[in-house]
């Protein structure tokens, strides 16, 4: 694979996401780190914010481009000449829903766009930004779930 894709939202970045980022940029020549703006989603960081906390929580790895985007992920594929979406599974759950997305994704592109699975190592196995937003929420202890920089952010976040 020369270029790949991976994307989320992102309401935080966890060492989960970073983890599957970090493999997934070892398979190819360039992986597109593409933060979404899902508006089915109420998030608790505005799309800015979260792009620059990804782009902080990954700026070790070298082959990494992280962009914005808003609609379909296929259309934005098909415009950067892009074939490979890299889609992290912790569960079975997980297995299921993107699944669906998978061969929706293979279906809306014509056959021109297939899914990668990569399974998330078990010490991230359980680790979402859901869960992360409720620990920080209740003052929980989140080091081992994020990144020193996005623990300070979504601190800051829950004092305003």
């Amino acid at each position: 694979m020369k270029l790949a894709l991976y994307s989320g939202t992102f309401d935080p970045i966890t060492k989960g996401h970073k983890e599957i980022i970090k493999r997934a940029s070892k398979m190819c020549d360039k992986l597109v780190v593409a933060v979404l703006n899902n508006n089915s989603k109420k998030t608790l960081f505005s799309l800015e914010e979260r792009k620059e906390m990804v782009e902080e929580t990954l700026k070790g790895i070298k082959n990494i481009e992280v962009v914005e985007h808003s609609g379909l992920l296929v259309d934005y594929m098909k415009e950067i000449k892009c074939r490979y979406i890299i889609r992290g599974l912790r569960a079975v759950i997980d297995y299921e829903y993107e699944l669906s997305l998978a061969y929706g994704n293979y279906d809306i592109s014509e056959g021109e766009i297939e899914t990668v699975f990569i399974p998330a190592s078990k010490e991230y196995l359980y680790v979402s930004s859901s869960v992360v937003r409720e620990l920080a929420l209740y003052n929980g202890k989140l080091d081992n779930y994020l990144d020193e920089y996005v623990i300070e952010k979504i601190k800051k976040r829950f004092k305003e």
